[in-house]
């Protein structure tokens, strides 16, 4: 317990709040955890209070005043952890989420789903009521002989927890960090009873030092890698599809795929990692997806798909789409999850991307360099595969929608003028629904950088628990795929870089859902730009029950004045009816405000996202 006194003089007759009197207290549980997050430079803890949780808190609130960790107050639990969420991605360090006991944590299980299911390191914290009263039913009891949370996220955590000991403590803390950060990554759960948080910690301070402890391995095969350099030689015609998890590793590929002449197609996930104005790429294969990245793959010449980085779910594998999933097939991952979805591929490479991508644009280098002729070969080979498909001037569905002038507005005119009005340096998250569909095909930012990454070198020094990482432009979520994750998922963003703007495409759904969390952006004066695409309806279940002639039924929304709403909770808003009100913005103030902004875009509720990839598997054609 605190060395602290509760009373207004000590034994001496000082008063307890004078100068002179500086009342030594040891460091609780609470405290060493924080200590722990300061030292991965973790800025904030996502959350909601409540009592079983309340050291933390406490703790969170001194190690703010000492300038480390603060505490970003969510709205509701789930929020928090797409907050954490929204943060891990950013940054690439862990999210940390927390919530007290009971309906605390049934609230925050959707957003560690999510988490898991999209292999987001995560860093779950959750209240108990005291040890002592375990079985004798106190408030909000979640333990083993109460509601029994710790079970309940077993299956959506790495690692999962009940820390019933103060000697427990580091131990546990150290390997649920370990395990959210190594391949496949996700989020590790501590339940922490209240007296636990309290006890005091024998040492002053931690005792590991995090760097290496949590230090990335950067181990590569060296026969793998000698099997895969044979068939990239022997190949022809090379294909490269590029996931999400290629973030800090996204340079290094591109470069690769330069040096050999390979076109790419990314997943919808990997969309945002890749300049779309690049002269290799060839669209989005998977939901969402394009004719032309479609096109590449089934084209018959090409003799080798390189997948990296992916997890060949149904959206990122185009439904199982034979198109991919054939003996042409080399899959390059770090998880062993992921390898194990794709039993029918040619060759399968585990390991660190980073440091196999790093290895072969060295590789390359030095067979130039020694005069080997085999590499240009290959570029004359990529120069007869560029002429038999050379870029195609739009990649869109219908281009011709994209520039319509139409009231109410079309939603593919509404993703190309956010891709137009907004800085190269925006973030977009796509939400569940129609939002995604339409941003994986039609929304193309106008990107002023280099369309070749710069290489990433592996840094041995950069904090603990911290991938480098490029989350790039566009963020959607696969798989677990939870309506208003991307709200919460921005305000996150926001908090981990809050000098570049945030845009949130969200639906009237979702944000029916999550949308009290725009008042924490409030609050937080965050730069997010939340559009609603406002369309009355549950979009994407109202147009899959048309297109698959099943009934219409659970979709309809009633009219909603959702910059109204915004307002009510104190942020700027517009509505939008039409092309000409959306270009009537100044998104130069918006982006330079503190503070967010909400667009109610009244969209046509008749033009149908293309989901086809969903359909197709939904009718049950694999």
């Amino acid at each position: 317990m605190s060395t602290e006194i509760f009373l207004a003089h000590d034994n001496t007759g000082r008063k307890k709040n004078s100068p002179e009197y500086i009342p030594k207290r040891p460091m609780e549980i609470a405290d060493l955890l924080l200590a722990y997050l300061e030292q991965m430079e973790i800025e904030y803890v996502f959350g909601v209070p409540g009592g079983a949780i309340e050291p933390l808190f406490n703790a969170i609130a001194r190690s703010s005043r000492r300038g480390g960790v603060r505490h970003i107050l969510a709205r509701h639990e789930a929020g928090a952890a797409f907050m954490a969420d929204g943060y891990a991605r950013e940054t690439g360090k862990i999210g940390v989420c927390c919530s007290t006991s009971g309906p605390g944590i049934t609230n925050l299980i959707t957003g560690v789903a999510c988490a898991y299911d999209n292999n987001i390191p995560m860093l779950v914290i959750t209240g108990q009521p005291a040890l002592p009263t375990f079985g004798k039913h106190p408030l909000q009891e979640s333990s083993c002989t109460g509601i029994n949370t710790l079970g309940m996220l077993q299956h959506c955590t790495r690692y999962n927890s009940l820390v019933s000991h103060p000697q427990q403590f580091e131990h546990k803390l150290i390997t649920a960090l370990q395990r959210a950060t190594r391949s496949p990554m996700g989020p590790a759960h501590l339940s922490i009873p209240v007296d636990v948080f309290r006890s005091p910690n024998p040492l002053p301070g931690p005792a590991y030092d995090l760097c290496s402890l949590l230090k990335p391995s950067s181990l590569v095969d060296d026969d793998a890698l000698d099997t895969l350099r044979q068939m990239l030689a022997e190949a022809e015609n090379v294909v490269f599809l590029i996931g999400v998890d290629c973030g800090e590793a996204i340079g290094s590929i591109l470069q690769f795929a330069e040096l050999c002449g390979a076109l790419v197609v990314t997943t919808p996930d990997g969309k945002g990692l890749v300049n779309p104005h690049h002269l290799l790429f060839r669209g989005v294969f998977g939901f969402g997806g394009h004719a032309s990245a479609e096109a590449v793959l089934r084209d018959k010449s090409v003799d080798l798909i390189i997948a990296v980085g992916t997890g060949m779910g149904e959206w990122n594998s185009g439904g199982w789409s034979d198109s991919l999933l054939n003996a042409r097939l080399v899959h390059i991952d770090e998880s062993e999850e992921h390898l194990s979805r794709t039993p029918m591929a040619r060759f399968h490479m585990r390991g660190r991307i980073l440091s196999i991508f790093t290895r072969l644009v060295q590789q390359m280098y030095e067979g130039r360099q020694s005069g080997c002729v085999e590499h240009e070969q290959r570029r004359r080979n990529s120069r007869q595969q560029h002429r038999s498909h050379r870029k195609p001037d739009n990649m869109l569905a219908a281009p011709d929608k994209a520039e319509s002038n139409a009231t109410p507005i079309l939603p593919q005119r509404l993703m190309h003028e956010l891709g137009r009005l907004f800085p190269p340096t925006t973030r977009f998250l796509a939400d569940t629904g129609n939002s995604t569909a339409w941003a994986i095909h039609y929304l193309q930012p106008n990107i002023d950088r280099r369309t070749s990454e710069r290489r990433h070198t592996v840094d041995s020094k950069r904090a603990p628990g911290r991938r480098r990482t490029e989350g790039g432009w566009l963020r959607v979520t696969m798989s677990f795929a939870p309506m208003g994750w991307a709200i919460g998922g921005a305000v996150g963003t926001a908090a981990a870089n809050p000098g570049v703007p945030v845009v949130c495409i969200t639906g009237d759904g979702s944000f029916l859902m999550n949308g009290q969390e725009i008042s924490v952006a409030v609050a937080e004066r965050q730069t997010v730009i939340f559009v609603v695409l406002n369309d009355r309806a549950l979009g994407m279940v109202k147009h899959g029950q048309r297109l698959a002639h099943a009934e219409q039924i659970g979709c309809d929304l009633p009219p909603t004045d959702f910059a109204a709403m915004a307002r009510a909770m104190g942020a700027v808003a517009h509505t939008i009816h039409a092309p000409a009100d959306l270009l009537k913005l100044d998104i130069a103030a918006i982006c330079a405000r503190r503070g967010p902004t909400l667009l109610d875009v009244l969209i046509d509720p008749d033009e149908v996202p293309p989901m086809n990839v969903r359909m197709r598997v939904l009718a049950g054609g694999l």
